[in-house]
Formats: structure tokens, sequence, C-alpha cells
């Protein structure tokens, strides 16, 4: 089992940053992949970015080159740096984690945390 909570969400304007962070519970926060998710109202869950236990990294192309993702296996934290958001970003933002690699469909992800609001003002 992994426990995760999400923090660091909140309301920016337009072309401000936000840093989400995400911490771990339970096994071994080092062997599973972390993801990163988002939903708007309406909308499905949505890929964002994920990485490896080793570090590979994945972005969505709505995200690539605005959006930072990190991990650090001693503190059993991951987290998503922000920038450059637009009012298109704004959402419930979800960290996940699966055992092995890193997945982009949500239904490959059987840990999640609670969530946390990110809204971005025009």
């Amino acid at each position: 089992q992994v426990q995760l909570v999400e923090s660091g969400g909140g309301l920016v304007q337009a072309g401000g940053s936000l840093r989400l962070s995400c911490a771990a519970f339970g096994r071994t926060f080092s062997s599973v992949a972390l993801g990163w998710f988002r939903q708007a109202p309406g909308k499905e869950r949505e890929f964002v970015a994920a990485i490896n236990w080793s570090g590979g990294i994945y972005y969505s192309d709505s995200v690539k080159g605005r959006f930072t993702i990190s991990r650090d296996n001693v503190k059993n934290t991951g987290n998503l740096q922000m920038n450059s958001l637009k009012p298109g970003d704004t959402a419930v933002y979800y960290c996940a984690a699966r055992s092995g690699t890193l997945r982009t469909s949500p239904n490959d992800y059987a840990y999640w945390g609670q969530g946390t609001q990110v809204t971005v003002s025009s």
C-alpha cells in the first residue's frame, strides 16, 4: 500500500507559478512510478506528467516546457513545478503511484491522493 497526500494548490494569475508536492507513506517509494493527473469540471481525468523510480520522465504535450516533475526517493516526495500557468490549467490535480514503470493512463495507477485544487485566473 502507498498513501499519497498532495499539497501546494491554490489560486494564481495567468503567467504565474505553483509548486505541488506529493508525500508518500507506506511501501518503498523508490520502487514505484509517480504520476500527476488533473481533472477539470465536466472533463475526464487527464495525464500531466510521470516519473519512473530511476528518473525517466514523460510529459503531456500540453504542459511540456512549462511543468517540471521531480522526486526525492530519500524523502519519499514528488513535486510538480508549474510555470507559465494558463486558465486552461485550472483543475484538481492528483498524484498517483503504480508499481513498475510509468504509464499515461489513470487506469494503470493503483494509488491516488485526495487531490488539490489549482485555479488560474485570466
